[in-house]
């Protein structure tokens, strides 16, 4: 059978911000198509570009393996893919480049090249898979190998006599039960294990128990799993956790599902099987708003979990009701208490420069923050994804700029109410009043029970003294920018 080499195109060494969070994931979404493609027979093998610190390392792997395919299959279940960072782009054009040198037929899997097949096909790409890759691949690969007409495939890109051929898009995966484990076996796990240990004292991998999200943020786009959710079963789910934590011992797991436990009834039953087996791990996840009754989060919090991450985005019912998110600000704040009143961490992803917001409802959200005080905070601005209703509003603007470099570029792309240097300082100065207040709540339950306090207290009490100046010079500048701009 033909060998298959795979890759993808998220160097964690070239996005300077993620790397210093030194959190690193492997690919999971490459690992789930490498378990299938071996199950069906072929030969594979890893370039795992994940720690690597440039595209150019494929190349002695490729004169070493010599390999018929090389497939670049991007990890769906890391969001930053979906954003088409410029670098990791120019990663997957060098590596593409450096494989149809050698000879290989090459084919990829990402949310960007499903959407700029044709940027990909002039890098020497032979083969785009559109959405949902796993099935579309082996069928693929199977009929490249028998040399049989590929016009029919679903679901995949091609140039054919000078001309791109695009076919009907492939029904999504309904059984994931039906999926081999992705391919741990072949990612180094140890180099994982060491940069969690050495920086935060734990090592967490990753698992998805979904596919899919069913609501309709009109800036979220959805080019590999659409909008239609399917969900593992409880069992299978835990049967791959006690895989997990008997093969490679980890201390902590992130569930990136972008939403956990949708399906009635599932984290009841998820939290039932876990404690019959007796697993105990820590796990975060993410969910929504609404989705967070008190019901749901005593399980959530009976199997394990320790963070919850929502979708908060802002705290002005305006931009929520813009955004079409279907959320509160009131469950919001509701979710919250309810998190931490039974002992989860709630984390908030907020993004700023939504169009028509106004600087009402960036005061809004600051003072939903700082009343509801989570237990961390994600701040971005708006990002316009390809095939978006947020996109088709702003497009004609993304001349000069279409992309971040990398995850920390924070540019927006479009005119809005202020300058982008003025988003750029906002999130600075958020975080910065975020932890002014973190450091007061210190002190005021220090002077309430002195024997309460702890080193990681006494960090938080020092970081507030820091981020009151700075926080004074950042008000100072956001003035003055909201002022020049008026």
């Amino acid at each position: 059978m033909s060998k298959v080499l795979f890759t993808h195109s998220y160097f964690y060494k070239r996005d300077a911000k993620q790397w210093r969070f030194k959190q690193p994931y492997p690919p999971l979404g490459t690992l789930q198509a490498l378990g299938v493609v071996r199950q069906s027979g072929f030969d594979v093998r890893l370039f795992d570009a994940s720690l690597k610190d440039h595209p150019e390392e494929i190349v002695p792997v490729l004169e070493q393996e010599k390999p018929d395919y090389v497939v670049l299959y991007d990890d769906g279940f890391n969001y930053l893919t979906k954003m088409c960072l410029t670098v990791m782009r120019e990663a997957a054009f060098t590596m593409a480049a450096r494989a149809k040198q050698m000879g290989c037929t090459v084919i990829i899997s990402s949310s960007d090249s499903t959407d700029h097949y044709e940027k990909y096909f002039a890098q020497g790409v032979d083969y785009v898979i559109r959405g949902e890759g796993e099935e579309t691949l082996v069928e693929l690969l199977h009929s490249l190998d028998q040399k049989r007409d590929v016009s029919l495939l679903p679901g995949i890109a091609f140039r054919q006599h000078g001309k791109t051929s695009v076919t009907p898009a492939r029904p999504l995966m309904r059984d994931l039960d039906a999926f081999p484990l992705p391919a741990w076996d072949l990612a180094d796990i140890e180099s994982y294990r060491q940069i969690w240990k050495k920086y935060h004292g734990y090592f967490s991998l990753n698992l998805a128990t979904t596919r899919g999200c069913p609501f309709k943020c009109n800036w979220c786009a959805k080019p590999i799993y659409g909008n239609r959710y399917h969900s593992r079963s409880p069992e299978h789910v835990v049967r791959e956790i006690e895989f997990m934590i008997n093969a490679y011992h980890p201390d902590h797991l992130w569930m990136c599902d972008d939403i956990f436990g949708l399906k009635p009834g599932w984290v009841k039953r998820f939290s039932e099987i876990m404690q019959e087996k007796g697993l105990s791990i820590a796990y975060k996840i993410q969910s929504r708003a609404d989705l967070l009754l008190e019901e749901n989060i005593q399980s959530l919090a009976g199997s394990g979990c320790d963070t919850v991450w929502m979708g908060a985005e802002s705290g002005s019912q305006t931009v929520l009701d813009a955004m079409d998110k279907g959320i509160t600000v009131q469950q919001i704040r509701t979710a919250t208490g309810l998190l931490q009143k039974n002992g989860i961490k709630a984390g908030f992803f907020l993004q700023f420069g939504y169009p028509g917001e106004t600087k009402a409802d960036i005061d809004a959200t600051l003072q939903l923050v700082l009343s509801t005080m989570p237990d961390e905070i994600g701040i971005s601005v708006s990002y316009p994804l390809p095939g978006t209703a947020f996109y088709e509003k702003v497009k004609t603007q993304l001349v000069e700029k279409q992309n971040w470099t990398d995850s920390d570029d924070l540019a927006l792309m479009f005119k809005n109410a202020y300058p982008p240097t003025f988003y750029k300082i906002l999130h600075r100065y958020v975080h910065s009043r975020y932890r002014i207040q973190r450091g007061l709540n210190r002190i005021r339950d220090f002077v309430r029970k002195p024997s309460l306090i702890y080193l990681s207290d006494l960090k938080k009490i020092a970081s507030m003294v820091y981020h009151i100046p700075v926080s004074m010079v950042r008000f100072y500048q956001l003035q003055r920018l909201s002022s020049a701009d008026a």
